[in-house]
């Protein structure tokens, strides 16, 4: 088997408790979208400082048996960083969820991401336009947040009391200064 398993055999795949496991072929629009927008975000705000984001396609390398291609990524330890991939727990990863991938992502990969020291997750969901944002606390993930953006038929139907308790807006808990907005993270999304 290769050391890239990324995209073997026009297949995406990854390596979860030692067994190879096929993704989706293609990500959808929206999947690739939504990815491309928190890169977006997180490229613009790095850039200038040690931290550096990693799109989709990227091989992680967390064990002998775990190797992920997150839909993103922040790394800050630059000797993690190698030509073949990401070696070792990066800061932050985002999963962006698909009907293939969604049991893995919600599962054995989110274990293995707070085992090996990931220090926020976040899973995206782009049919129901959520990010839960995970913070790790003593190897396990806690449920920091659930963060909607309301489709304008159901704002519409909102007082104006209900519009003015949502919140939009998010802060990634690496950086303090770092304001996500849901309308950038779903930005051009169907």
């Amino acid at each position: 088997m290769s050391n890239n398993l990324a995209y073997q055999d026009d297949c995406r795949e990854e390596l979860i408790d030692g067994k190879v496991v096929a993704m989706s072929p293609r990500p959808s629009v929206n999947h690739s979208q939504i990815a491309s927008n928190i890169y977006y975000l997180f490229a613009h705000y790095l850039r200038k400082k040690k931290c550096r984001p990693f799109a989709d396609g990227v091989d992680l390398y967390l064990t002998a048996d775990d190797v992920y291609v997150p839909d993103f990524m922040v790394v800050c330890d630059p000797d993690k960083v190698k030509q073949d991939g990401v070696h070792g727990a990066p800061d932050l990863v985002a999963e962006v969820l698909s009907p293939s991938t969604a049991k893995n992502d919600r599962g054995r990969k989110m274990d293995i991401y707070g085992a090996c020291g990931v220090q926020e997750y976040w899973i995206v969901s782009p049919s129901d336009k959520t990010v839960e944002q995970y913070l790790l606390k003593d190897g396990r993930y806690d449920l920091h947040a659930v963060y909607v953006l309301h489709p304008d038929w159901v704002l519409e139907r909102m007082s104006e009391k209900e519009r003015a308790e949502l919140v939009t807006e998010f802060q990634c808990s690496l950086y303090d200064d770092l304001t996500i907005s849901l309308e950038d993270v779903f930005y051009r999304t169907m």
